[in-house]
């Protein structure tokens, strides 16, 4: 399997799109699945053992809440 190449991408999303996907996230979350999503036209899949966190910076008068998904590739 070839490596995937680095990447930083930040994709924003109207109140509607962010409330499917939310919802698309809860539904793998509780039911143990893995969540797939497409981001900037590449296709993610973050696995049902993904470790969950969320993140707070404040500087100055910006603040900012990430919610993120931590885990490793398997490779062969």
């Amino acid at each position: 399997m070839a490596a995937k190449k680095e990447r930083d991408v930040v994709k924003e999303y109207s109140v509607k799109q962010t409330v499917e996907k939310l919802r698309r996230l809860a539904d793998c979350l509780e039911s143990g699945k893995p969540f797939r999503i497409q981001i900037a036209g590449e296709r993610v899949n973050v696995p049902a053992g993904a470790v969950f966190n969320i993140e707070h910076e404040r500087e100055g008068n910006s603040e900012e809440v990430e919610f993120q998904f931590k885990w490793e590739n398997k490779s062969d």
